[in-house]
């Protein structure tokens, strides 16, 4: 049995690092020590557990199954240490050089980014934003390894290591160019669905039910047009005459810049809830308690 004073705690400030970055270069980087001395400490670590722990692959140094399965709990211990450490401190955000990362879908970067980064340039000049696609399956793993910081969209099924606070609900919306057919008299569900639709196939919930719904209503059965994400779509639709169903939020971002207008669908569609998520070993993180903080200030809704 290993016991904690036979591990110095030095060696797993690397395996944390090496664990969240997959690469010897990058955590000897965020280490301030040279490669050899972070490869030097991976090979302590493996003789004193009997393990590989990290085996090199073409996509970066991947961890054993016992390195994956040792990465929370030493995650866990090493925040706690860090915060009986420093039980003064406090995230400056006008003096910190912090990088965050945070998963969002490409509507999310649309709609969150821009007010973010604006945001972020008055109160903390110093700090780094970046966004990052996370699928649901995978959110868990990289908030656990620290490698995303906080995850803002309408993810479901996630894990319940991760805490959530609400920002909104919001319907979706049929959006077109100014001038559509669609924009003159009632918006009926024959007239909606004999429109030319551009279908975004976005497999991931709540998107599916929400093609499942245009799908029933017969929207759809004829589509020629299909994109895998939203990013495109204002370009798209801003050239003819094709609808697309999406969150009214996107609606109102692509609104003045592309010369579309939207409207409320004749059919009954699921809203989409968006959510600010962390993982439990973060909650008590300064940092990570002031971006909260500031999203759910600007964004949140009542």
């Amino acid at each position: 049995m290993i016991e904690a004073h036979d591990i110095d705690l030095n060696l797993l400030s690397v395996f944390q690092e090496v664990y969240r970055e997959r690469q010897i270069s990058s955590a000897a980087r965020r280490l301030g020590l040279s490669q050899s001395a972070v490869s030097n400490a991976l090979a302590r670590l493996r003789r004193s557990f009997g393990d590989e722990l990290f085996v090199r692959t073409a996509s970066g140094m991947q961890p054993t199954p016992l390195a994956s399965q040792m990465a929370e709990p030493i995650g866990a211990a090493m925040a706690q240490v860090a915060l009986a450490l420093n039980q003064r401190s406090r995230f400056e955000p006008g003096t910190s050089n912090r990088r965050f990362m945070l998963a969002m879908t490409d509507v999310g970067e649309v709609y969150f980014m821009p007010t973010l980064i604006e945001r972020c340039r008055q109160l903390a000049p110093h700090v780094e934003i970046s966004s990052v696609r996370v699928g649901t399956l995978s959110l868990k793993e990289e908030m656990e390894g620290g490698r995303v910081d906080l995850a803002v969209g309408p993810f479901e099924d996630v894990s319940e290591a991760l805490y959530q606070r609400h920002l909104f609900r919001q319907p979706f919306v049929a959006m077109f160019r100014k001038g559509h057919p669609l924009a003159r008299g009632e918006l009926t569900l024959e007239r909606f669905a004999q429109a030319e639709h551009l279908l975004v196939d976005a497999a991931d919930s709540p998107y599916d039910r929400v093609n499942a719904a245009l799908a029933r209503a017969g929207v759809g059965q004829t589509t020629k047009f299909r994109v895998p994400h939203f990013t495109a779509v204002p370009y798209i639709v801003s050239t003819g005459d094709l609808v697309v169903t999406v969150p009214q939020k996107l609606a109102e971002r692509a609104a003045a810049p592309f010369g579309l207008d939207w409207a409320t669908p004749p059919l009954d569609l699921p809203p989409l809830q968006t959510n600010i998520f962390w993982h439990r070993r973060f909650n008590q993180d300064p940092g990570n308690q002031w971006l909260r903080g500031l999203l759910a200030d600007v964004f949140a809704e009542t």
